[in-house]
């Protein structure tokens, strides 16, 4: 008789949490691969916020957001997208935090990042080609952290904190102001801002709870 696989039961989410899970999904989406047409159309219909929603600023930059969605064509996207993270020899911006924090990939932060992640018991998958530190990578680790899955269980608060602080912080704004600066940003202009201004409300409400 084999034996089941074991579940990581994870604590209930509050609808803050929720939310905060839900929009790391989103920017891991969007920073991981171009957004094709059907993610487009998912993103430009959902809800919009309104001002008694929270922090003006944010619900501005996620209307904005999704109203680009609508407006964009899914292979004026990936050109962008190419044109932006991949680029030939050199990518006009970088969305790895080696390269934001010592100029250089692959670097000792990375080997932190690593170390920090396997006692968190989160593994890389065999098939992963994307290296830790990338934005998209660091974006999926948090909604993990915050709301668990089958396999891990969600943490406390602190560890999320301290995660963030380390890995994130100290250097998404300069990411998304190189995005938002560059001359052939036009619907990730949209995405840089929306992050830049979730970042900063995840900033501010870490350090008052």
């Amino acid at each position: 008789m084999t034996q089941p696989a074991p579940i990581a039961v994870s604590r209930a989410l509050s609808p803050e949490d929720q939310a905060r899970a839900d929009c790391y999904a989103v920017l891991a989406r969007l920073y991981a691969d171009p957004p094709d047409a059907a993610f487009l159309a998912m993103l430009g219909a959902a809800p919009r916020l309104t001002a008694g929603d929270g922090d003006a600023g944010l619900t501005d930059a996620w209307n904005r957001l999704l109203d680009a969605s609508l407006a964009m064509d899914a292979d004026a996207a990936k050109q962008e997208y190419d044109d932006l993270f991949v680029g030939v020899g050199r990518s006009e911006a970088n969305l790895h935090g080696s390269h934001w924090r010592t100029g250089f990939m692959m670097e000792k932060p990375l080997a932190e990042l690593r170390g920090e992640l396997s006692q968190l018991g989160i593994a890389r998958k065999g098939a992963a080609t994307m290296v830790e530190d990338h934005l998209a990578a660091l974006c999926e680790t948090m909604r993990l952290l915050i709301s668990g899955s089958a396999e891990f269980r969600s943490v406390p608060l602190d560890v999320q904190r301290n995660f963030f602080e380390k890995h994130l912080l100290p250097w998404i704004f300069d990411c998304c102001a190189a995005i938002d600066q560059c001359s052939l940003a036009n619907y990730y202009r949209r995405v840089a801002e929306f992050t830049c201004q979730f970042m900063a409300v995840e900033r501010d409400s870490l350090v008052m709870d």
